[in-house]
């Protein structure tokens, strides 16, 4: 058989195959629709690196879901502690927006940087995907829910800068809202407190 299609239906052809692997990629790129794992936070930590640099400074970390918009990242960092200025900004449907400068106060003879967290091996956005991951199974095993979703995990880090007080945090709701399970994991994954 031999089929004889007009350049003009080609041309469309090839254009709508273009237009669709663009989007396709394009999707697949998103930090909105990361799902709250290992992996899905893995690519977050990427994303802010990348935003702002492997050696970036925080004093505040947290991501949010949103049924209708998906992933929102919150982080209040800085490239510079000893410039005592930090930014505060959100990711939110893959759009960068900062909301705010701080200028940070510390005790005299201290360094900025004391009070701050770097994302790495201490702290890592990988082990509290994964920890999500484990407080997930735990709702679904003890409390029979079917599809626990992700309110908001993040660093509860202590204004004393003491890295040892340091502990992930994990809230989860049944998929349609209502009670919130709070989870509490010291740096090391080990459990603190489950609040349900």
């Amino acid at each position: 058989m031999n089929y004889n299609v007009p350049k003009r239906n080609k041309m469309s052809l090839f254009l709508a195959i273009i237009v669709t692997s663009t989007l396709l990629v394009s999707c697949s790129d998103s930090i909105s629709n990361l799902p709250a794992t290992k992996e899905g936070f893995t690519e977050i930590e990427n994303k802010l690196k990348s935003k702002f640099g492997d050696d970036a400074y925080y004093t505040d970390l947290t991501i949010t879901y949103n049924k209708s918009i998906g992933n929102i990242i919150g982080v209040t960092v800085t490239e510079n502690p000893e410039s005592l200025k930090m930014g505060q900004w959100n990711l939110t449907q893959d759009i960068w927006q900062q909301n705010s400068d701080i200028t940070v106060e510390v005790p005299a003879g201290t360094k900025a940087s004391d009070y701050m967290f770097q994302l790495g091996n201490t702290i890592s956005l990988s082990q509290l995907g994964g920890l999500v991951q484990k407080s997930i199974q735990r709702l679904k095993d003890e409390k029979q829910l079917s599809n626990p979703t992700l309110s908001i995990a993040g660093l509860n880090f202590p204004n004393t800068g003491e890295i040892s007080k340091a502990k992930y945090m994990i809230n989860l709701q049944p998929e349609n809202g209502g009670t919130t399970f709070s989870f509490y994991y010291a740096l090391n994954g080990d459990l603190i407190k489950a609040d349900y």
